[in-house]
């Protein structure tokens, strides 16, 4: 059995656990940890690309990796059919209890609920493609999900302020083969430890170059503060 370790702390905090924290550890060998209250931020309080993200989105949305649903609630109120989904069960069941009435455990890559006019990536949702080689296979998928004139909405950053610089401003990449955004995480909450996965964090320029190839014409939002964007895709009609 897979541990639900978003699951997990997303339910405490509800039953009143609200200083808890998750903990992370990538393969770069970085340690960091993530309060759970992060999780059930107010519109207010989100950061300028998420409020911008969420401005933009319209028509029937879908919510991948909505987490404890602090985005969907905020859609929704203001009258947008939101579905929610993610493959953590103690999310969706938070979800609910939150007042989505459309939130489903679900993987991405096999989500069958019909087509959608926005599909909404945030916190780097976009990470869940794992590799850049995968990119590929997410675009075909957004595509089955699309309406005609639908969009792509997601966030994510260009880690390569991680690496160390040299006297010339360039970095030290490792020349391993693989593209340095490709990283396994493990996340820990309490007694409760996650098996190692993928995640991916894509900088603009090859996100856009990967989109082109695809098909798909990629629009730079805003940048945020610190290495990280807000895009759009925007599927023809």
């Amino acid at each position: 059995m897979v541990a639900d370790v978003f699951g997990k702390a997303i339910l405490d905090y509800q039953l009143g656990e609200k200083d808890g924290e998750i903990f992370t550890i990538s393969s770069l060998g970085d340690e960091d940890s993530i309060p759970v209250s992060h999780l059930f931020r107010k519109y207010e309080t989100m950061p300028d690309l998420e409020q911008t993200a969420l401005s933009l989105c319209r028509g029937r949305v879908l919510d991948i990796g909505c987490g404890a649903g602090s985005h969907s609630l905020y859609l929704s109120s203001g009258g947008l059919d939101v579905t929610s989904i993610d493959i953590s069960p103690g999310a969706i069941q938070a979800c609910r209890s939150r007042g989505l009435t459309d939130a489903v455990q679900a993987d991405f890559w096999n989500y069958q609920g019909g087509k959608f006019d926005t599909l909404l990536l945030l916190m780097n949702g976009i990470g869940i493609v794992g590799q850049v080689s995968k990119l590929t296979q997410f675009f075909k998928k957004a595509k089955e999900l699309l309406n005609p004139g639908g969009q792509i909405i997601f966030d994510s950053s260009d880690i390569i302020y991680m690496f160390d610089q040299d006297e010339d401003g360039g970095f030290w990449i490792p020349n391993d083969g693989t593209y340095y955004g490709e990283l396994t995480y493990e996340m820990k909450y309490k007694n409760v430890k996650s098996e190692p996965f993928s995640w991916l964090f894509v900088d603009y320029n090859t996100f856009q170059v990967e989109a082109l190839k695809a098909g798909f014409d990629c629009k730079l939002v805003r940048m945020g503060i610190h290495y990280d964007y807000l895009a759009r895709i925007v599927v023809e009609a």
